[in-house]
């Protein structure tokens, strides 16, 4: 029969074992191997069973077991000493208490619309999600006071398995929060606190708030599935991903309105501080912007006003870099969900439209686009990667028109891996040796490089040893995988006994693990499939490779590059040494990174914006192979691993471009990296191969981690956007509202007169001196309202000025009769070759967060300039 419904009963714990549900329901358990080796030690056997979940583990542990562990004294020590290293750990002084400089904010909210922290909490589907979930780990590891703000889906994301035939099928197993580990955000008299929006037509969809505690950081998750709502309001929250536009929307509705709404009630319940900067990792969480719009506009600020104080207080980061990745809605369908009859009735629909409406040439008026949105309402913006930052301001500069793309105010913070959720315990522990624990906490946790060097000592052959120990587990972890995959495929036992021989674990080994979207080639190996079967067979240096991935189920493309790679797999002729392995997820890959030898990465250049997976891989001493985007175009060094040599002058025609970019890859394999790997020294061991391992462990480490890339977040985006913020009270929005429509008012009569250069020498020499004397109409507006720049640089054969240098002038005196100013300064002739200026005029304010904020720009027209265009010999 079955139950009508389902109830989680929670054990009861002897006294002495009280600690044990704390440090269950304190996500750090997942990164900590203390804390992990404790749960594991209550019964090995139903710790694998409950997938190495503590909180399912506590469930299933008899009462006979727990008695005994109460009276068992050396159990109680470490218990007592994980516990105490939990409270010291939550309560201590970490990096942000005691970093120089202050300015720092009282606390940050993260939006995503996904959190990787561990398989025990599936809400996460790729990329996206891990670096979300390693941002709020890197955080509570560094003391930042970060909420995090995310959506509790029932089902999470799919579960892969594989047809007879290695067709991808998907299944949505659900989720119980009662059996996560969660705990639900109650008022003070018990009952669970709620929140709610407006929908069309007098519906709304209400929400419980669960809190998940990583670390130092509460995770804040909405959950949709009340009795209370409709059918249709329970199931905004069913799937990550999922459903059509308007269920998307609603999606995004309830993460960015009802999840500032759900961190107010949490610092209201909690004492916790309120957050002086908002994070939105992606568009998709956008609309909290408009909800703080919405709080302003209730404190009696209009709305002009109060997009200037949200501005002031918000990072956007963007993590596509391709229009296509863009959530883009129709405007009809945004607009019925704002106004009188549904949520925010005080705003104006049309202004809220006016946030994501796509201006720029190619856009589309009918749509409402999140990211615009998203750069619309956050004075600070990023990339994640010095590649994608520069692709970003390519793709977005439409949004700052008269600027150069590389003026448009998008920088780049490179995203980062939490190191002690992705490093091996083998790993950790020869490092250990080498360095000692605590250091290695410090250097994992905080990102000090200067610690790293000691690992250069660790000898050749105990580094090779850790290589080969983490290789021959990955083999046995890829057998259990294979005959479980299998099995679900409808195979008998008794026909799966060539498993046991599959991998070998003296053969070079390669890892291909990510999402299937085109752009990835999950099928570029196969390209010349002759000659991949001479690789993985050869005679005397085979290579074996590990593939896994999950194509989105919408995605019947994917789903038939998926089918290709297994049914290439199933081949009796190479099956031994090709595997794919389905369902990918952080379990799957916290075995894979440490175990492969070479990790390959071969996206379409310049479609990866980060690409993370190669730094969870290097951290364990794993070569990358890869294509240089992404993170790879920014850090790759020879001694790192190997660049995959790309056809970007083929890109119109793709099959070109992947016969050639296959041909590279085989050649790299063939000529280069298996005959490294092969070759013994004296010693009998390769040398040259373990000197590339310590290389990347010593030089490459430091950069990866999520630390280095929270600290970069708080000095370079987070404490300018506290201090903006901080100064953008009441009466200054008001006042920085009113002079940006002054400003815009009067811009189209702002104009370049007259330059005047002379005095530098015909034809000048380097070291001259060039002055220059511009004469401008200001309009309405003052010298204060503006600043007037002299932009010089090399100039290319278009005479376009690259690596340009502005130098602001200076007024000299008043206004003329014909209301015109004379500007003055000089420029300094520092370079020989090709020299050319231009000069502009930009709106200036001390709130402004960069002097292209307005989009406005005035430029010389042509023939105004005498002496515009200086060549240097």
């Amino acid at each position: 029969m079955k139950a009508i419904r389902r109830i989680t009963v929670r054990p009861v714990l002897p006294a002495p074992l009280a600690p044990l549900n704390d440090l269950a329901r304190n996500l750090r358990w997942s990164w900590h191997e203390e804390t992990r080796e404790l749960f594991r030690s209550l019964d090995p056997e139903r710790w694998d069973a409950a997938h190495r979940d503590p909180v399912r583990l506590l469930g299933t542990v008899t009462a006979e077991r727990f008695s005994a562990l109460a009276d068992d004294p050396a159990f109680l020590d470490r218990l007592a000493a994980c516990a105490e290293d939990l409270r010291e750990y939550t309560g201590g002084d970490r990096w942000y208490q005691t970093r120089t400089g202050g300015g720092g904010p009282a606390a940050v909210a993260y939006f995503s619309p996904e959190f990787g922290i561990t398989a025990a909490l599936p809400q996460y589907s790729g990329g996206l999600g891990i670096l979300a979930g390693d941002h709020l780990k890197a955080a509570s590891d560094l003391g930042v006071p970060l909420v995090g703000v995310g959506l509790l889906y029932r089902h999470g994301y799919f579960r892969q398995t594989l047809s007879r035939d290695g067709w991808q099928q998907e299944q949505y197993p659900v989720l119980d929060p009662d059996e996560l580990p969660l705990t639900v955000l109650s008022e003070p008299g018990g009952t669970p606190a709620h929140l709610a929006l407006a929908l069309p037509g007098g519906r709304s969809l209400r929400a419980r708030i669960w809190v998940a505690q990583v670390g130092r950081v509460p995770l804040l998750l909405l959950d949709s599935d009340l009795e209370e709502n409709d059918s249709g309001a329970r199931e905004v929250t069913d799937r990550l991903y999922g459903g059509g536009s308007e269920h998307r929307l609603l999606q995004e509705m309830l993460l960015g309105i009802g999840g500032v709404r759900a961190v107010r009630a949490y610092c209201r319940l909690t004492g916790h501080p309120a957050p002086e900067v908002f994070h939105t990792n992606e568009g998709h969480a956008g609309f909290l912007g408009v909800e703080r719009i919405h709080e302003h506009v209730g404190r009696g600020l209009d709305f002009d006003a109060a997009v200037e104080a949200v501005r002031a207080g918000t990072v956007f980061t963007t993590h596509t870099p391709v229009p296509a990745g863009i959530d883009r809605f129709d405007r009809a369908l945004v607009a019925r969900h704002f106004g009188p009859d549904a949520e925010l009735p005080e705003l104006d629909a049309d202004q809220v439209l006016r946030l994501g409406r796509e201006t720029y040439p190619g856009g589309d008026p009918t749509l409402f686009n999140m990211a615009v949105m998203g750069l619309r309402l956050g004075q600070r913006a990023n990339g994640v990667s010095l590649l994608h930052g520069r692709v970003s301001r390519e793709m977005f500069a439409g949004l700052w028109p008269g600027f150069d793309a590389e003026e448009v105010p998008i920088t780049s913070v490179t995203n980062g891996v939490h190191a002690p959720t992705w490093v091996a315990p083998e790993v950790l522990r020869l490092s250990a040796r080498q360095l000692g624990a605590r250091r290695v906490e410090e250097a994992l946790s905080t990102g000090d490089d200067s610690r790293w060097d000691a690992l250069a000592e660790i000898p050749d052959p105990d580094l090779w040893g850790l290589r080969r120990t983490l290789r021959e587990q990955l083999v046995g972890e890829v057998r259990e995988r294979l005959y479980r995959s299998w099995r679900q495929r409808g195979a008998a036992a008794a026909e799966l006994g060539w498993i046991d021989s599959v991998l070998d674990p003296d053969v070079l080994t390669i890892g291909f693990a990510r999402r299937v979207p085109s752009y990835k080639r999950l099928t570029l190996m196969l390209r010349d499939r002759e000659r991949l079967t001479r690789l993985l067979l050869h005679p005397e240096r085979p290579v074996q490779v590990v593939v896994a991935g999950k194509a989105h189920p919408a995605d019947d493309g994917g789903k038939r590059l998926v089918q290709e790679l297994v049914r290439f797999t199933d081949d009796p002729r190479v099956r031994h040494r090709i595997v794919f392995l389905p369902d990918y997820g952080m379990g799957m890959a916290q075995k894979l990174y440490p175990g492969c030898d070479v990790w390959l990465n071969n996206p379409l250049r310049p479609l990866e914006a980060c690409g993370t997976s190669g730094m969870k891989a290097a951290l364990n001493g794993c070569l990358n192979l890869s294509v240089r985007d992404g993170w790879w175009d920014e850090w790759y060094e020879p001694d790192f691993g190997w660049a995959v040599p790309t056809a970007d002058g083929d890109a119109t025609d793709p099959e070109r471009r992947d016969d050639l970019e296959a041909r590279a890859l085989y050649d790299l394999l063939e000529r280069r990296i298996t005959p490294r790997f092969y070759e013994r020294g004296p010693d009998g061991l390769p040398d040259r191969w373990v000197a590339m391992v310590r290389q990347t462990l010593t030089r490459l480490g430091p950069k990866v981690l999520a630390a280095r890339m929270v600290r970069e977040y708080v000095e370079r985006l987070y404490v300018p956007a506290t201090t903006a913020h901080r100064a953008l009270t009441a009466d200054a929005a008001r006042e920085l509202a009113g002079w940006k429509a002054r400003v815009r008012a009067a811009w189209p009569r702002v104009a370049v007169d007259h330059v005047e250069a002379s005095g530098a020498g015909a034809p000048p020499e380097l070291g001259a001196v060039l002055p220059l004397r511009v004469r401008v109409r200001l309009g309405e507006l003052a010298p204060g309202d503006v600043e007037v720049q002299a932009v010089a640089g090399r100039v290319d054969p278009d005479d376009r000025i690259v690596d340009a240098v502005a130098v602001p002038l200076k007024p000299a005196g008043g206004a003329d009769l014909e209301g015109c100013w004379v500007y003055e300064g000089q420029l300094d002739l520092a370079r020989t070759g090709p020299f050319g200026y231009t000069v502009r005029i930009l709106p200036a304010h001390p709130l402004l967060g960069s002097a292209a904020e307005l989009g406005l720009v005035a430029a010389p027209v042509t023939g105004t300039a005498t002496g515009a265009g200086v060549l240097l010999r």
